[in-house]
C-alpha cells in the first residue's frame, strides 16, 4: 500500500513536469512566433523600401537630366552653370532730372564766359542760353544756361564754382522713374491699339465703317504722339543736366552800394531832380488850367465893361446944365 502511494506521487510528479514542460514548450513556440512575424514585418517594409527606391531614384535622376538640360542651356547662351538669369537692361534703371544754380564772382566776365562754354562742350554739353548785360562802359554781367551729361554733372559744378568767388549755389534732384516706366507701358499699349484699328480699317467694307474706324484712328494717333512729346522731354530733360550760372563782376555798381556811398553831391543831386519834377508838375497844371483863366478873365473883362457904361448913362441926366433965361423957382 505505501508502495502504490508512493508510485502514485511519482506519477503526479511527472505528470506535473510534464506539464510545466508543455506550458514552457508553449511560451516558447509562443514568443518564437512573434519574433517571426516581427522579422516578417520588418522584411515586408524593407520590401516596400526596396520597391519605391527605384521610382525615387528616377526621380532625382529625372531632377538632375533637367538640371543638366538647364546647366547646358546655359552654356549654350554663354552664361555660367548654376548663375542666375541677369536682369534686362534698364529694368531697375533710375531716371532723375538734376539742376542746379550758381552765382560766381569773376575778375573778367568775357573770359569767364568762354572759360564755362568751354567746360560745358568739354563734357559732352552744350550752352542753351547765353544772355550778356553792359551795366556801363566798365561793368557787364552774363547769364548761361548750361546742358551737361549726367554723369559729367558733378564735376562741371565743382569747375564752374572755382572759376571765382562763389556767391551762391543750389541744386536739386528729381526721381521720375515712376514716370517714365509708365510713359513707356502707356506708349506700348496705344502703339498696339492703333495697330488693331488699321487691321480693322483694311478689314473694313462699309464706308460708314471706315469713316467711323478713321475717326478713331486719327484720335488714337493724337494720343501716341502726345506720349512721344512726353517721353522725348523725359529722356532729354533726364540724359542732359540744367546748370544756371550767373556771372558777374567784382565792383559792378548796385542800388545797395549806392544808398551806402551817398554824399553831399547825390543829396544836391536828388534835391535838384525833386525840383525839376516840381516845375514839371506846376507847368503841367498851369496849362490844364491856362482855358479856364483865359476865359474867366475875358467874361470879367466884359462885365467891367458893360458896367462902365450903365454908370455912364446914370450921371448924365443928373448933370445937365439949366438954360439961360429961366426963372428960378
Amino acid at each position: 500500500m505505501e508502495l502504490d502511494s508512493r508510485t502514485d506521487r511519482s506519477f503526479a510528479r511527472a505528470r506535473g513536469r510534464a506539464a510545466l514542460a508543455a506550458g514552457v514548450l508553449g511560451i516558447l513556440l509562443a514568443v518564437g512566433g512573434c519574433g517571426a512575424s516581427g522579422d516578417s514585418s520588418g522584411s515586408n517594409e524593407k520590401a516596400a523600401d526596396s520597391k519605391y527606391a527605384p521610382s525615387g531614384e528616377r526621380a532625382g535622376a529625372g531632377a538632375d537630366a533637367d538640371g543638366a538640360a538647364s546647366s547646358a542651356e546655359d552654356r549654350a547662351d554663354g552664361k555660367p552653370s548654376g548663375a542666375k538669369a541677369a536682369p534686362k537692361p534698364g529694368a531697375a534703371a533710375t531716371h532723375v532730372i538734376r539742376t542746379a544754380t550758381l552765382s560766381v564772382e569773376v575778375k573778367s566776365v568775357p573770359k569767364a564766359v568762354a572759360a564755362a562754354r568751354g567746360v560745358a562742350e568739354g563734357a559732352g554739353g552744350l550752352v542753351a542760353t547765353e544772355n550778356t548785360e553792359r551795366l556801363d562802359d566798365t561793368y557787364e554781367t552774363s547769364h548761361l544756361v548750361l546742358r551737361v551729361p549726367q554723369d559729367r554733372f558733378q564735376e562741371v559744378l565743382r569747375e564752374l564754382a572755382g572759376s571765382g568767388k562763389l556767391l551762391s549755389r543750389t541744386s536739386n534732384a528729381k526721381d521720375v522713374t515712376d514716370q517714365v516706366v509708365d510713359v513707356d507701358s502707356r506708349i506700348a499699349t496705344q502703339r498696339a491699339s492703333v495697330a488693331r484699328v488699321r487691321e480693322l480699317m483694311d478689314r473694313a467694307e462699309k464706308i460708314s465703317d471706315v469713316v467711323a474706324l478713321e475717326g478713331e484712328l486719327s484720335s488714337r494717333q493724337s494720343d501716341l504722339e502726345s506720349l512721344l512729346a512726353q517721353q522725348s522731354s523725359l529722356k532729354d530733360r533726364t540724359s542732359l543736366a540744367t546748370i544756371t550760372l550767373d556771372l558777374t563782376p567784382p565792383d559792378a555798381p548796385d542800388d545797395e552800394g549806392r544808398d551806402e556811398d551817398a554824399g553831399f553831391l547825390d543829396a544836391l543831386g536828388g534835391g535838384w531832380g525833386a525840383f525839376v519834377t516840381m516845375l514839371r508838375w506846376v507847368a503841367v497844371a498851369f496849362g490844364a488850367a491856362l482855358p479856364f483863366l483865359l476865359t474867366g478873365a475875358l467874361a470879367l473883362l466884359v462885365w467891367r465893361a458893360l458896367r462902365r457904361r450903365g454908370a455912364a448913362r446914370t450921371a448924365a441926366p443928373a448933370g445937365t446944365p439949366e438954360k439961360e433965361g429961366t426963372p428960378a423957382p
